[in-house]
């Protein structure tokens, strides 16, 4: 299996709505009421540029959920495997975790998170049926989507070709 990596990752892919909310659907409300305190991307340092092909982490007053997407339609959710302190091992590539680098991502630091959408694309095209895991927060919300094969970040409404499952 393929680490990304990073020391102890070990990602576990699912593909639809049902299995998501069976692995991860508690843990997942769990998060509602908590202050986002960080996020850590991976940073391509040469690029100065966010690598999106390894994991985004959320870290919610001590309790990270790391969102992966791969392929198509690849969803992993991990929790408190990674270590951002820790290097990222990428051939030819000098990758380093950075915290909060985006501005919109800072702005949402500290706001309490209150509730959290599982997102099934119902768009027309090779996308279809791909799931993102949507935060809400009061006036602010971050989607972390699946950009084809990597992670991709939304801030705002989703799409409307979205189906929003809301998991309260």
């Amino acid at each position: 299996m393929f680490d990304f990596g990073i020391d102890g990752y070990r990602p576990h892919w699912l593909n639809d709505r049902a299995a998501v909310l069976a692995g991860h659907g508690e843990r997942l409300r769990a998060l509602i009421g908590r202050p986002l305190t960080r996020t850590w991307l991976v940073w391509d340092v040469q690029d100065d540029a966010w690598f999106p092909d390894c994991p985004v982490l959320l870290d919610f007053a001590g309790v990270q959920v790391e969102v992966n997407h791969q392929k198509f339609d690849d969803l992993s959710i991990s929790w408190n495997t990674i270590h951002p302190h820790r290097p990222v091992r990428w051939p030819d590539f000098d990758l380093r975790w950075r915290a909060d680098p985006l501005p919109e991502l800072r702005a949402l630091r500290g706001r309490t998170l209150r509730d959290l959408e599982l997102l099934a694309w119902a768009g027309d095209d090779l996308a279809r049926g791909t799931l993102a895991l949507s935060f809400r927060f009061p006036d602010a919300r971050l989607t972390v989507v699946n950009a084809l094969d990597e992670n991709g970040l939304a801030f705002g409404p989703p799409d409307a070709r979205h189906h929003r499952h809301a998991l309260r």
